[in-house]
């Protein structure tokens, strides 16, 4: 039997290149794509002799013609997703969630292949509904700061089912919440890397309001997992993929005090504009249709995470 081969844009990235190495385990073949604007080779470096995987340095808003022959999954992790990096690249982020899914779609069109968009929670914006479950429309300002990443997920989503209306393209669609673990880039501006690296370093862990706001960490391995069983489901309509296990961010900068072992303070900063107050999915669909749920506890997640990251600071 030939191999199946996957097509991951993003592959440099945090999520991607977990992916990368989910599917050569599995038996698959890989192309991974990625620009480089917020990825690293250093993600891939690994991989430098497997004869299985070959990457493409490229950007998915231009052409993809490159990539020929048979493609059995197209998976699109090609977008900044945290806040410091889409405010840097506010139109990059754009065109990527609305050209460059395009694009990505076209290709599995092409070439018959299964088309899987990594959108986001933030397609909820600052919900009024909690937890979120997948028939949400959120609560989103279109023309916050927030707005160039949370309406670029919104727009792909809505091109997605499009092309799976009127184009025939079978499509599987991940809103993705708040996901940890290693290859996390120390400087990204998410909470976890920033927690985490401060209290390495000793110094003082800054957290944005008083801390009351919530959020719910999913290990990437299991994050990994909901992507894989999502795939090979036959559902096209958006899944929750995230842990329910929800913290308040006080909660979070005192575990971590815990887990690395300081006694750093914790010091307030201004909120941004349009934060979410609460974030926690409900993945009732997920455990369903995908008997999906995250199995790495929170401590066990983080411990390794922060052994990376001691690695990296």
């Amino acid at each position: 039997m030939s191999e199946k081969r996957a097509v991951i844009l993003g592959a440099a990235g945090f999520i991607g290149s977990h992916l990368v190495d989910r599917f050569l385990a599995e038996g698959w073949r890989v192309t991974g794509v990625d620009n480089l604007i917020t990825g690293t080779l250093r993600n891939i470096e690994h991989l430098s002799r497997e004869t299985r995987f070959d990457f493409l340095e490229a950007d998915v808003c231009g052409s993809l013609d490159a990539i020929q022959g048979t493609v059995d999954a197209v998976l699109d992790f090609a977008s900044p997703a945290s806040p410091i990096d889409y405010l840097e690249h506010p139109f990059e982020t754009l065109h990527v969630g609305s050209i460059g899914v395009e694009n990505a779609l076209k290709l599995a069109k092409r070439t018959g292949a299964v088309f899987l968009l990594s959108s986001t929670s933030e397609v909820y914006g600052d919900p009024l509904e909690h937890p979120q479950r997948e028939t949400y429309w959120g609560n989103v300002n279109p023309i916050g700061p927030r707005a160039v990443y949370d309406e670029a997920k919104r727009f792909a989503e809505a091109i997605t089912v499009a092309y799976r209306r009127y184009e025939k393209v079978q499509v599987r669609i991940a809103r993705i919440f708040n996901t940890y673990g290693p290859r996390m880039r120390l400087d990204d501006g998410r909470v976890v890397p920033t927690f985490v690296a401060q209290a390495l370093r000793g110094e003082p862990i800054t957290m944005f309001g008083d801390g009351s706001q919530t959020r719910s960490f999913c290990y990437v391995d299991d994050n990994v997992e909901g992507m894989w069983r999502l795939l090979h489901s036959s559902y096209e309509d958006p899944v929750n993929i995230g842990n329910p296990h929800e913290l308040t961010i006080l909660e979070f900068a005192k575990a971590v005090q815990r887990l690395v072992g300081s006694d750093v303070p914790i010091v307030s900063r201004p909120l941004p504009q349009d934060d979410p107050r609460v974030r926690r999915p409900d993945i009732t669909r997920a455990k369903e249709l995908l008997g999906w749920e995250p199995k790495v506890g929170f401590d066990e997640g983080m411990r390794r995470t922060i052994a990376w990251f001691e690695q990296q600071v």
